[in-house]
């Protein structure tokens, strides 16, 4: 063998040995990129993707790594799923790096979001596997930190459904009595005036004359001819049926002594075509359709009756059954009840409660700011009315707000037993699920909970836990509220973001730590500084947070903290 073959030959010799023998080297830092970079909370995790970037020369083909990514924080760490690779000359089925060309895998990255991971790191652990041996290499760092902003979405925050009472200040009260009229006349025979409908009429005008309370808006007479015979002579005989009710009213009210009431209207209607078609449709005639049929194809009054004469069998029924019920007169009577006032509905709750109708409960529990009020209120309108869903409802609803959650949670399943397919229990009961993160159940509450006040704003909160930022920016719609705006920030939208925040009504700490936010990112640094300093004000525990908050790292928080 020649010297220049032996030359050849040992180096072939070590090329095998340097790249199946030896030991694998140190994996480096910049080896590796992560996406995103700091680490983002998504709903409640914290994905990422890390991608490994071989170089040529370095993985050996016996060489099989297990690399096992955590993130470490607080004195702890936790581990995301292992992920293998390994060298040519290794059977196995994970991805494969070659050592003459190197290679890129990419390694995905989970864990469940702690408030401690904003101030961490991201490293991976190798161990590796040649033949028999096994052995451990240094950790890689590659990644700093979690901005944890998504993390701010909470449900704690959603106004709950209430049932709505159902009270109102003044109550509209209508009677009415009939004056039937014999064919072709209009005096009022005495049988009309002593009928049930006409002695109620009288009996309720005289209670609200002698009443503050109930006020008689309007007295108005209505008087019809049937439409048989002309128009002109039905149009005489309507009128004076009008007028003999008119003077028989005038009277009546003298004689009861009834001075105190609105207006006294009185109109006629010579023929009552439209009663006439509605008693037909009401009607077992013979023929009926073919009736219902001249009405639709014939306008002018005489020209329908005429058609209607000529079957001749049909009209006798009509002249039996239908047209005597168009000959009247009928009084009505508008009657207001003014309800208990503002003040007489809270004196009525401190001294007798059970005086108070379950509307005027729930209605007294809006005249209060004071949650542990609304809570003694709805408590009492559940003690007295247990069978109203409402009363446990607006219960619950206040308990939520209370942060008495597991209170709230049997009052809405209380109140859902007592109306099942009613949509403002199941809501709540959602969000109640959605504290809990039992997100399944929540999804499947909101479902069923269609027309719910509220509703959308709970369907963004779940959106953002489930990390769709987009549906959750999407059902918030134009809703001013910290979690609105979350889901605006979270989608970049930056300056609708910012519209909402100031849309809000009663803005908290949050309000002002989202906007220090919005300053960060649009590289506004007063805006920052001075919505920061205000939040910091309201919740001082937010100076901690904010001193290893990412979305800060950029600007100098000396001045705030």
């Amino acid at each position: 063998m020649n010297q220049k073959l032996c030359l050849f030959v040992a180096a072939g010799a070590a090329i095998a040995l340097s790249s199946c023998g030896s030991k694998l080297g140190q994996f480096k830092s910049d080896y590796f990129s992560v996406n995103p970079q700091p680490l983002e909370v998504v709903g409640e995790k914290v994905p990422a993707t890390v991608t490994a970037h071989i170089p040529s020369k370095f993985f050996v083909k016996n060489a099989e790594v297990t690399v096992t990514p955590y993130l470490v924080f607080n004195g702890t760490e936790v581990a995301s799923q292992p992920y293998r690779f390994q060298g040519e000359k290794v059977r196995g089925n994970s991805p494969v790096i070659s050592y003459q060309y190197g290679g890129s895998v990419t390694i995905p990255v989970s864990y469940n979001y702690q408030p401690e991971m904003a101030k961490s790191e991201l490293e991976l652990a190798f161990n590796v596997k040649q033949g028999n041996k096994q052995y451990v290499l240094p950790r890689v760092k590659v990644a700093d930190g979690v901005v944890a902003t998504a993390a701010l979405a909470t449900a704690a925050t959603v106004n709950p459904a209430i049932a709505p009472d159902q009270f109102q200040r003044i109550i509209n009260e209508k009677y009415a009595s009939d004056i039937m009229f014999l064919i072709n006349q209009a005096n009022i025979r005495a049988n009309q005036l002593n009928t049930d409908a006409m002695e109620e009429l009288k009996k309720e005008l005289i209670a609200a004359n002698g009443d503050t309370s109930r006020v008689i808006k309007e007295i108005n007479i209505q008087s019809y001819a049937s439409p048989d015979g002309s128009i002109d002579f039905n149009t005489q005989l309507a009128q004076k049926r009008e007028d003999n009710t008119t003077a028989y009213l005038n009277q009546q009210l003298k004689k009861d002594k009834i001075t105190e009431f609105g207006d006294l209207t009185a109109q006629f209607t010579a023929e009552d075509w439209e009663g006439f078609q509605k008693l037909v449709q009401q009607s077992n005639i013979q023929d009926k359709e073919l009736i219902l049929s001249v009405l639709s194809m014939y306008k002018d009054p005489e020209q329908r009756e005429a058609e209607i004469r000529n079957l001749s069998n049909i009209f006798e029924q009509l002249a039996d059954q239908i047209l005597p019920q168009l000959r009247y007169s009928r009084i009505t009577a508008s009657i207001d009840v003014i309800g208990k006032s503002d003040s007489e509905i809270k004196s009525l709750f401190k001294t007798n409660p059970s005086a108070l109708s379950v509307d005027e409960l729930l209605y007294c529990a809006t005249l209060t700011d004071n949650n542990n009020e609304r809570i003694n209120i709805y408590d009492a309108a559940a003690r007295l009315y247990p069978n109203d869903y409402r009363t446990w409802n607006d219960l619950g609803v206040a308990q939520y707000i209370d942060g008495d959650y597991s209170a709230a949670k049997a009052s809405f399943r209380k109140a859902s037993s007592l109306a099942p397919s009613n949509a403002e229990p199941k809501m709540n009961l959602g969000l109640i699920e959605l504290l809990d993160k039992n997100y399944a159940k929540a999804n499947e509450l909101f479902g069923a909970a269609a027309g719910a006040t509220d509703l959308n704003d709970a369907l963004g909160v779940y959106y953002l836990k489930m990390g769709d930022n987009a549906a959750a920016a999407k059902a918030f719609g134009d809703s001013k509220s910290n979690n609105a705006a979350l889901a605006q920030i979270l989608t970049k939208n930056y300056n609708k973001a910012k519209s909402t925040l100031a849309g809000i009504n009663n803005p908290d700490a949050t309000t002002y730590y989202l906007m220090a936010i919005l300053g960060a990112r649009t590289n506004n640094e007063s805006m920052l500084n001075t919505n920061l300093r205000q939040a910091i004000r309201l919740d001082s525990s937010l100076a901690k947070k904010a001193a290893t908050d990412l979305e800060f790292a950029n600007f100098n928080l000396s001045k705030v903290l």
